[in-house]
């Protein structure tokens, strides 16, 4: 089997993107790590594609985005910010939209924008380690959000902490019965993030004694009438929960709108919290996990743009931070109230044999 451009990176120790560069005689490139490079290619008997070979005198213009869900809204924010920085680069963004699993399946299976794109940005796709190694054999500088790909420039949130601080804000506001509206359950293609969230309320409430009931999550398929049926759901439990962290601020919408819908409130009744910051959030008064969406989309294309003239060499990371907005969904959970004690009985008569047999 010939060997790749992945083989040569990891023989030489650098991305593929530097093995590219090199390969064609870019600057930007170290003499030394030209030469390991050179040398890899030539213990391995690779030879630069045609294609590679053409981008070095002349490229596209144009860095495709790869996503999976193209009327959600998270996503159209993340490409709003791309488009913003690649316009004002005079780059242009190609959309690729892998909506289920028959189009995600033909996307690898036929690579349609190799030779139309001089970069990539993947969004939060899950991928297998044969579709991670066909993104990277493009030949062309990779950034991916979510999810890591080996010698890829990386964007994320830290989702474990953000959902951790949402629980531990509920837990702190006295709530010991709190329910959780995810995007895990049910979820055939194996997204990480809702995993990853799902698994950090979890150990929240590990961490705080608070024992696991696995009918406190409800199903929300991060929508707004799905997060309004989930709650349904949670609120028809024989002892619903007095909180719940909705992993998205669109589910905590619908989860809002059951409660109203029910005559009862937040927080007075239930508390909800978010995740997201959605423009509608403040609006709504919706507390929340915020993180800068549009802001990751741009920092991708940032990537990009200096992977493409060489100003960064080498893949980098980057971890943007999330914060809690507390505003008025959530608040302490209400004091039960004392049960009636009924007054003790009088003394009366003893009891003959027969009540006594009763009595027991």
């Amino acid at each position: 089997m010939a060997a790749s451009i992945i083989d040569v990176a990891r023989r030489a120790d650098v991305s593929t993107a530097t093995v590219s560069r090199a390969l064609r005689g870019l600057p930007n490139v170290s003499e030394a790590t030209r030469e390991r490079v050179l040398r890899a290619a030539e213990e391995l008997q690779y030879s630069i594609s045609p294609h590679a070979s053409s981008l070095a005198s002349g490229r596209t213009g144009t860095v495709g985005v790869v996503l999976p869900f193209v009327n959600r809204w998270f996503y159209s924010q993340v490409v709003a910010g791309i488009d913003s920085v690649l316009r004002a680069n005079d780059h242009d963004l190609l959309l690729y939209n892998l909506g289920d699993e028959r189009v995600h399946e033909r996307f690898f299976a036929r690579m349609p924008l190799r030779r139309r794109v001089d970069a990539l940005i993947v969004l939060n796709l899950p991928l297998s380690a044969a579709e991670c190694e066909a993104l990277v054999s493009m030949e062309v500088p990779v950034a991916v959000l979510g999810t890591r790909i080996p010698g890829c420039w990386h964007v994320s949130i830290d989702n474990a902490e953000g959902a951790s601080t949402a629980v531990r804000h509920l837990i702190n506001l006295g709530h010991r019965r709190i329910g959780m509206i995810t995007g895990a359950l049910g979820d055939p293609r194996g997204f990480t993030t809702p995993i990853v969230r799902q698994h950090a309320y979890r150990t929240v409430l590990a961490q705080a004694g608070i024992p696991y009931d696995p009918d406190l999550e409800a199903p929300g398929y991060f929508g707004i009438e799905e997060g309004a049926s989930a709650m349904a759901q949670l609120l028809s439990l024989p002892d619903p929960p007095t909180a719940v962290f909705a992993e998205s601020d669109q589910m905590a919408f619908g989860a809002l709108r059951t409660l109203n819908r029910m005559g009862l409130k937040a927080p007075d009744d239930v508390s909800v919290i978010g995740f997201d910051n959605h423009e509608t959030a403040e609006l709504l008064d919706l507390t929340t996990i915020a993180q800068p969406v549009a802001h990751q989309g741009e920092l991708l294309a940032r990537q990009i743009l200096d992977a493409l003239s060489g100003a960064s060499e080498e893949p980098t990371r980057v971890v943007v931070p999330t914060r809690l907005v507390v505003r008025g969904t959530t608040g302490a959970a209400r004091v039960a109230r004392p049960q009636h004690r009924h007054p003790s009985p009088r003394p009366g008569p003893e009891p003959d044999q027969h009540d006594r047999t009763t009595a027991r």
